[in-house]
This record gives C-alpha cells, structure tokens and sequence, in this order.
C-alpha cells in the first residue's frame, strides 16, 4: 500500500487477486486506478475490481462496477460476459418470498435484457433458467397473497387474485387449482351476497366453471369444480322461483 512502485502494487494486486484475497486486490486495484486510466492496463483492472465486489458478495456495488466497464469499455470482448454478471448482480440481490419482491422483478427484466442483445450467446440457458426461478418465487409470492385473502374470508379478492395467477403464469403446472381456486372463491363470494346480487354472482361461478371445463379438460380438479357448479345452477333455479 505503501510502495511508490505502481507496476509492483499492479502485480501485487493481480497476486493477491489469485489467490482470492479480494478485499486487499481490490484496495490496490483502486488505489491504481488514477495511474492507469487511459491505460491498455486498465481495462483488465477495472475487470477484476468488479469481480472482486462480487466475490465479496458485495453485489449492488459490484452491479455498479460491471455496468461501469460496460460504459467505458463498450466494444470490450469482455462486454458480453461482463452484461451478464451485472444481470446475474441483480439476481444475488432477490429477497426470500417472505419480502419485498422489487429485485425480483428488477432480474426477470435485466436478465431477457440480456437474452434479447446476445441472442447467440452460451449463458442464454443459465438467463432462462435464472427468469424461471425468478417467476416462481413472484408466483409463490402472489398465490400467498391470494390464499391469505381467502383464508380472512375475502373471496372476491381471492377469486380475482387467483385468476389473476393464471394469467400472468399460465404455463404453472398449477393452473388448473388456481382455476379450481377461482371457482369456488366465486360461489363463497356469491353465498355470502345480499339477495339482490346472488343470481348474477352464482352466473359468474357458472361462467367460471365453464372456463375451466374448456381449459382443463382432463384436470384431477374437473369433478370437484362440477359440483360447484351444479351447486350454482341449483341456486340460480331457486332465486328464480322465488
């Protein structure tokens, strides 16, 4: 640290970076950072600065330092395994499904960000793999969030909940429970509903069912959701007479 020798602080640093000292690389490397810039040595540096925030597990500034090489070094063949770690920073940075899900949302986008400029590259399996991920817990996320409204006894903002599931995850293999979900919340709502309502609200649990039955043909869940129905068309019949 104390030397004036910058070309051995250099090696030292890229000495220390091997061996997986990072936090000492790292205040080398930026402490060279004024005598090198503008340097053919200082892309290299800036490169293993980044990598040593992130082998730190210091992930939001390591993203800042990936995405900062990727401004100075634009044409860099480095560019696009660099655009990837800082992609992948912001996948380190996602919350347990317990919490704020705002990163997660931040992944999915940077990482297709990736997919769509380097459609050719090797890491589009792993990006794809890391947005799938990313989808289920925002799933899990949001199945909680509906099966909690059900649970107080909300049922029409579970109903639209887990419809709403449906549509943002329609390839789940879970679609057809939370149509089942759907279903039924719909006919509790409609149960609970002043007189004047129950009739188009058990039409709607009508609808819903028949959505399901086009849907999810050959479902385990079919049966159950057909009761639900009959059920409706039952009260439908007697609203009418009355």
């Amino acid at each position: 640290m104390k030397s004036k020798d910058t070309e051995y602080k250099l090696s030292m640093a890229d000495k220390y970076y091997s061996e997986k000292k990072y936090r000492i690389a790292q205040q080398l490397y930026e402490e060279l950072y004024p005598v090198y810039k503008g340097t053919d040595k200082f892309e290299e540096l800036y490169y293993k600065d980044a990598y040593c925030f992130y082998y730190l597990k210091e992930y939001k500034d390591a993203e800042n330092f990936f995405k900062g090489f990727l401004e100075v070094f634009p044409n860099s063949s480095k560019s696009e395994e660099v655009d990837f770690m800082h992609a992948l920073c912001f996948y380190k940075q996602v919350s347990k499904v317990e919490l704020d899900q705002t990163n997660t949302s931040k992944s999915i986008g940077v990482m297709q960000t990736f997919i769509n400029t380097h459609p050719g590259s090797s890491r589009i399996k792993e990006a794809t793999e890391i947005i799938d991920k990313n989808r289920a817990k925002l799933e899990i996320k949001e199945l909680r969030a509906a099966d909690l409204y059900y649970k107080i006894g909300h049922y029409r903002a579970a109903a639209i909940c887990y419809s709403n599931l449906l549509g943002d995850y329609p390839e789940s293999q879970s679609g057809d429970l939370y149509k089942l979900k759907t279903v039924v919340s719909y006919y509790k709502f409609a149960r609970l509903s002043v007189i004047d309502k129950q009739t188009e609200r058990f039409e709607k649990v009508v609808t819903e069912y028949h959505d399901f039955a086009d849907r999810f043909p050959q479902s385990t869940h079919l049966k159950e959701a057909q009761e639900y129905n009959n059920l409706s068309l039952n009260k439908i019949k007697e609203l009418q007479n009355e």
